[in-house]
């Protein structure tokens, strides 16, 4: 195992070391121990890497990740996995506001609660939160899927496309065009394969209900005009 202490290393040393990695690397475990809340903590990392930061960070960290699993012992700042393509990123804490926005690929999991926005403008990502997610969260969500084992704030799914929301407790409202939706067998094997991916166990998919959109907003249509 490889480790930078970032109480001696500079970030831009940091990221640098870790940007020369390819996927033919035989240095695949790294640590990265005293962050002390630093910003963009292991971003664009291309390659099949294990990086566990021992601490908390602040915003961006793991943003634009490839192929690595990087694990925050700690909480993170806004932006986490921040249009992340794919690998996994956990964070054993809790995260600051739109975890996994515009993510493409990957699956982040989030151990603790996440602050508003959550998952906004999503692409593909699979987004994982143990505890409770905030307002607006989903927000223009694309595609990909967001699980959500505690409750959801106010205007869930704002604007949605074709994402798909797993939620096990409550939601204080919805947003434009998100609605509730029949839970079918596939989304059952959907729920229970990211729980498996995520490592999170001990719920049933069958308890989570679905929502999602109702696909009155994809074109202006005057009839609309009051829900724009």
């Amino acid at each position: 195992m490889r480790t930078i202490d970032l109480a001696s290393t500079s970030l831009r040393e940091m990221n640098e070391l870790l940007h020369k990695q390819n996927a033919g690397t035989n240095e695949t475990q790294w640590e990265i121990i005293n962050p002390k809340g630093r910003h963009a903590v292991a971003v664009g990392v291309d390659a099949p890497l294990n990086i566990d930061i021992k601490g908390s960070v602040g915003y961006y960290v793991a943003g634009m990740n490839k192929q690595a699993n990087v694990t925050v012992h700690g909480s993170a700042g806004p932006g986490a996995a921040e249009n992340m393509m794919s690998g996994k990123v956990v964070v054993k804490g809790d995260v600051s506001q739109y975890a996994g926005a515009t993510g493409r690929g990957g699956i982040l999991v989030v151990e603790g609660n996440a602050s508003s926005r959550c998952g906004i403008s999503m692409k593909g990502i699979d987004i994982v939160v143990k505890g409770n997610i905030g307002h607006m969260s989903a927000f223009m969500a694309q595609t990909g899927n967001l699980v959500v084992f505690g409750d959801a704030g106010d205007a869930l799914g704002d604007s949605i496309y074709e994402a798909r929301l797993f939620v096990r407790g409550s939601v204080k409202s919805l947003g434009a065009d998100c609605i509730e939706k029949e839970m079918r067998d596939e989304h059952l094997e959907i729920i229970d394969g990211i729980l498996k991916r995520s490592g999170l166990n001990g719920v049933k998919p069958k308890d989570f209900r679905r929502y999602g959109s109702a696909r009155k907003l994809y074109n202006f249509n005057i009839d609309n005009a009051d829900a724009y």
